[in-house]
């Protein structure tokens, strides 16, 4: 194909692709304004499609394109129909997945005529577009910058980094007024040529003020009722009804309008001085976001000093200037820097130093009175106020060295150690230098309970969710958890817990590492737990008893631990009964992983190893068998029915000596009855007592006769058990051991008498 040839076959290709789809550009195309570009993009969609069939040939580029490498060029141009291809596919699926929705698609949708409102709105974005080399940008309209900048309805001063920023530049604009209007008023620094430098200075500074007040201000959030305010009316009428607005209307007050009647007068501008609240709620919002807001406080206290030096300094060179510049000894002499010189004088009259000279006129006489009467208190109200910034920055501090004094004291009382009393310093000195406190419940405690929960669940949560016993559990209870867990710092080489020692609590690695031991002698170290390891969880579930401790642990280093007792967890897992089931099952579980094995049964010899083991026979068996296999157990029965014939005679032949001995005493008593019978009532009865006496004995005997009886004709094997237990001086000692034949096995019962000590 010959380039003239291509041209006019490209172009007709164009025309035809423009004519079907000319309606599909308008409604898609943002550029229908170049149909150039609309071509373009056409014959590049008809060489997509075109190009599956091959790879695009560099003879078929038009004329005037310079090719430095065929190779690359064709590779480049194989890339781009790959991409594209891979695009348009992209798009035919998020046009099928917008078939589903309640939008029609754009590629189904009838085409329609623009509207007018939309022909110019893609005018005005058709105008935001730039061309880099290739690339097409677009711009941004200053409109659009300006909607990034709007300013919220309402803000949050407590928590926006953005309003803090705008108290600081406010605060700079009170301290220019504060400091530079006094200065400017009285020292001669304000001159005809520096003027307009002020003046400008003094219109930024009201810009700001005003900014604040119409800006800033109506849109801080308040607390009505217990609720965050927001609506920008709510906002503006509470910031109007507050003083605070009135303060700000009284310091931007115009009266540097009589600038034009009485020249430019510095005093005019007082009332900038008015804005005082701005300046001490960024302090507020500062020392709340403030690490050591001690610091700052210290730093603000020193300025107020200064300042109030900075006032004395320019009241006496207005008294200076009054009584006249150099005019006696007292005043201002006139030599080297105004305001140094003055400064100077203004510190030593504050603090009392002394050696100034005399004032000698009334008016200096009353005004040094003043001086130092002014001075005495506001040195001593400053530094007052010092002290109690240091003690407050301190106070935690002094109350670890009295608990420290009176533990030390403790010790030396009851003569304690040296070796534990250093133990306890090293203890005090470390808890102190890795938290800054001895105990973190004192400070979490007065907190509410969310905020307490807030806290744990930041600290620890991460902790406890590694817990394999806790997995699954109730959220809530783990939050209840969570805020019973207790701190313990432990000493290197103390021991967390000891060898069986009953368990009843467990442990979470905060900080630190311990070391389990165990081995023969206790002292090899088996594992090295580091934080965030847990153990003695399966304490917490234990059955009556406890859980022993299987093996030492004892700090390495220096460790900070968490700890959860088992009382303490007990009361938790009342309110959540399904977590207790699964922890139940959880516990059961892990006691058979950690239950120890059992014995191993010593090897087997001659022939027995043929036959596969015997279940182990029940210990009241072993107890109860006297002889061999199912012989014994037998015999055993025997016995037993001779026993039961046995006591049934015996039981018959004691019922009949009772009946015997009855009837005999019922003679003995008629007869004897019969024979007194003449006598008083007095010796009947004296004889009737008398002979109830043998008749007892009788009955005694007769009962000795049948117990006797029974004894003698019980067998001898039923009278050895009836024998009361006692300590003897013989061991019983039985054995099974399997027999030659098969399924047999032989107890062996041998009875040794113990030596004599």
């Amino acid at each position: 194909m010959t380039p003239v040839t291509f041209e006019e076959s490209h172009a007709k290709m164009q025309d035809k692709i423009s004519e079907k789809n000319s309606l599909r550009d308008l409604t898609t195309n943002p550029n229908h304004q170049h149909p150039t570009e609309s071509k373009g993009a056409m014959s590049e969609q008809k060489e997509m499609e075109t190009g599956k069939e091959g790879l695009v040939s560099p003879k078929s580029k038009p004329l005037g394109v310079p090719v430095i490498n065929e190779y690359a060029d064709a590779q480049l141009h194989n890339l781009v129909r790959r991409m594209r291809q891979r695009t348009m596919l992209y798009k035919k699926k998020l046009a099928e997945g917008n078939i589903s929705s309640p939008e029609a698609s754009p590629q189904t949708a009838k085409p329609t005529a623009v509207p007018s409102t939309q022909e110019s709105n893609a005018k005005l974005k058709e105008e935001h577009y730039y061309h880099i080399l290739c690339f097409k940008f677009q711009k941004m309209p200053l409109t659009e910058y300006l909607k990034r900048f709007r300013l919220p309805g309402s803000i949050d001063s407590y928590t926006d980094r953005l309003y803090l920023l705008w108290l600081l530049l406010v605060t700079i604009a009170y301290n220019w007024n504060c400091w530079l209007i006094p200065l400017r008023l009285v020292f001669p620094y304000q001159t005809p040529d520096n003027t307009h430098y002020w003046f400008i200075t003094d219109i930024t500074c009201d810009i700001i003020y005003l900014c604040d007040m119409l800006l800033i201000q109506p849109r801080l959030q308040f607390i009505k009722g217990g609720d965050i305010m927001v609506d920008s009316n709510e906002l503006k009428r509470h910031y109007r009804s507050s003083t605070k607005f009135q303060l700000d209307v009284a310091s931007v007050m115009p009266f540097d309008v009589f600038y034009l009647f009485f020249g430019f007068n510095p005093v005019f501008r007082m009332n900038r001085i008015l804005k005082y609240t701005s300046f001490f709620e960024f302090n507020h919002h500062l020392e709340s976001i403030m690490d050591k807001a001690y610091i700052y406080r210290v730093i603000r206290t020193t300025g107020y000093l200064l300042y109030t030096l900075h006032i004395n300094a320019c009241i006496y060179y207005w008294a200076s200037d009054y009584e006249g510049i150099g005019s006696t000894k007292w005043v201002y002499n006139g030599e080297g820097n105004k305001y140094l010189r003055c400064y100077y004088w203004a510190v030593r009259t504050l603090i009392t130093i002394g050696g100034l000279p005399e004032p000698q006129t009334s008016f200096e006489i009353v005004f040094q009175l003043l001086n130092f009467f002014s001075g005495v208190f506001v040195f001593s109200s400053l530094i007052g106020q010092m002290q109690d910034v240091i003690g407050a920055a301190t106070a935690n501090q002094n109350n670890f060295r009295i608990s420290m004094d009176h533990t030390i004291s403790y010790m030396n009382t009851y003569s304690i150690p040296k070796n534990v009393q250093n133990r306890v310093r090293t203890w005090y000195e470390y808890t102190w230098d890795s938290q800054r406190m001895l105990d973190e419940s004192d400070l979490l405690c007065t907190l509410p309970v969310t905020m307490q929960l807030a806290l744990t669940v930041d600290v620890n949560l991460s902790i406890i969710s590694k817990v394999e016993l806790f997995k699954g559990c109730d959220t809530q209870m783990i939050y209840d958890m969570l805020l019973r867990l207790k701190s313990t710092v432990y000493l290197p080489g103390d021991f967390v817990c000891k060898k069986g020692e009953i368990g009843k609590e467990m442990y979470i690695i905060k900080q630190g590492e311990v070391q389990v031991l165990g081995g023969s002698d206790g002292a090899q170290v088996l594992v090295t737990l580091k934080a965030g390891a847990v153990f003695g969880e399966i304490s917490l579930l234990a059955g009556r008893g406890g859980n022993r401790r299987t093996a030492n642990v004892i700090a390495h280093g220096f460790a900070n631990l968490l700890t959860l007792d088992k009382k303490t967890l007990q009361e938790i897992l009342v309110h959540y009964p399904d977590s207790e089931k699964l922890l139940m099952k959880k516990a059961s579980v892990l006691l058979k992983k950690k239950a120890p094995a059992t014995e191993t049964t010593p090897p087997r010899k001659g022939l027995a190893f043929l036959f596969p083991p015997k279940q182990e026979t029940p210990k009241i068996f072993k107890a109860l068998l006297g002889g061999t296999g199912k012989a014994g157990l037998t015999r055993l029965l025997k016995l037993k029915r001779e026993q039961t014939i046995q006591m049934k005679k015996l039981n018959s032949r004691a019922t009949y000596l009772d009946k015997i001995t009855k009837s005999d005493r019922a003679k003995t008593i008629t007869q004897k009855t019969s024979e007194n019978s003449e006598e008083g009532g007095g010796k009947r009865r004296e004889y009737e007592d008398k002979e109830r006496e043998p008749s007892e004995k009788i009955l005694d005997s007769s009962e000795c006769r049948a117990n006797c009886i029974i004894a003698e004709e019980m067998p001898q094997s039923i009278r050895r058990a009836a024998l009361p237990r006692g300590t003897t001086r013989q061991s019983l000692i039985i054995s099974m051991a399997p027999s030659a034949e098969a399924g047999e096995e032989v107890l062996t019962i041998e009875v040794k008498e113990k030596a004599k000590q």
